[in-house]
């Protein structure tokens, strides 16, 4: 009997031994990690960032790949449907979280369906306009709008996106009534801004400034506390007198459902590295993305709240789901 327990016991210590040595090796191949837009946009510039260095960090490929449209809800399909490794991610923003205020029929609990990773950043906006158009700041497009509503439209990169958010927060502080047109990211949304097809772009100031730096879209504000570093010569809305126009974009990284837990707080600590890298190194800032590190828990806390905030600005517009 000895004898017999004896083995049982060595048989266990194997097998913990084995588990251990398995989750030693996460992750032991490619890491992909899917970007629910189009390449080009400020979630995807993010995101190619990050990727590059939490490639550095884990010593394992980190392969981005592009899954545009929907509203985010595609690539969102396909981590949700990914096996729980911990080794398929989604890096999206607070687009992904808000799937079931934004969509009549979304195709999973956007919070509720997957394993919250970690929150990597967050980042003013921008508000530019068509190069043709006359008006110079704020207080000008304001104006027209108002007086000429019908030739006005704003672009949507992503209903629930944080661009969408901001636009809807626009209309309001502005008492405006505008026109808005969703898209399929923000590139090809930028490219009808800069061809003059539509008027308005509320984004990511990583995606916008380059071509509003070059003067192919002409920037008004930004939605910042405070004026954006990578473009200090642009006046925040507050400055331009909507001072309840501060709105910015955040950056998050999810696993599907199941992934288990002690992958999924390895791979928070392995993204909170490769943001302190990045801030560190200088890289961050050069895109206008503020550095954020936290706990798992933290960021769950983080998700409702802004779930619940950005719930009661579409309800306050009158948003339908569609």
């Amino acid at each position: 009997m000895k004898q017999v327990q004896r083995c049982l016991i060595a048989v266990g210590m194997f097998a913990l031994a084995g588990a251990a040595a398995a989750q030693g090796k996460f992750p032991d191949g490619p890491v992909k990690m899917i970007v629910p837009f189009a390449p080009g946009g400020g979630v995807d510039g993010a995101g190619r960032l990050i990727a590059r260095q939490l490639q550095a960090g884990l010593n394992v490929p980190v392969v981005v790949e592009n899954r545009a449209g929907a509203s985010g809800t595609i690539g969102g399909r396909a981590v949700h449907a990914a096996a729980a490794d911990g080794q398929t991610l989604l890096f999206s923003a607070s687009t992904h979280v808000l799937a079931n205020q934004v969509l009549a029929a979304p195709p999973y609990d956007p919070v509720g369906d997957f394993a919250a990773v970690a929150r990597v950043g967050e980042a003013p906006l921008l508000m530019v306009i068509a190069p043709n158009l006359p008006q110079r700041n704020l207080g000008e497009v304001l104006a027209a709008v108002r007086q000429r509503p019908e030739q006005w439209v704003a672009a949507l990169p992503a209903l629930g996106a944080a661009s969408h958010l901001a636009t809807l927060l626009l209309a309001k502080q502005g008492n405006l009534t505008l026109t808005m047109t969703p898209y399929k990211g923000t590139a090809p949304a930028l490219t009808d801004v800069a061809g003059g097809h539509v008027q308005i772009l509320v984004d990511s100031i990583i995606s916008l400034s380059p071509l509003a730096k070059g003067g192919k879209v002409k920037a008004i504000a930004s939605t910042g506390a405070k004026r954006a570093s990578v473009m200090p010569d642009v006046p925040t809305a507050a400055e331009s007198g909507l001072p309840g126009l501060v709105y910015s974009s955040w950056y998050g990284v999810w696993a599907p459902k199941s992934t288990a837990p002690e992958r999924v707080q390895l791979l928070n600590k392995a993204f909170n590295q490769a943001v302190a890298d990045l801030t560190k190194s200088g890289a961050l800032a050069q895109i206008g993305v503020e550095p954020v590190t936290e706990s798992v828990e933290q960021f769950r806390k983080f998700i409702a709240a802004d779930v619940a905030q950005a719930g009661d600005l579409l309800k306050g517009a009158g948003f339908k789901p569609e």
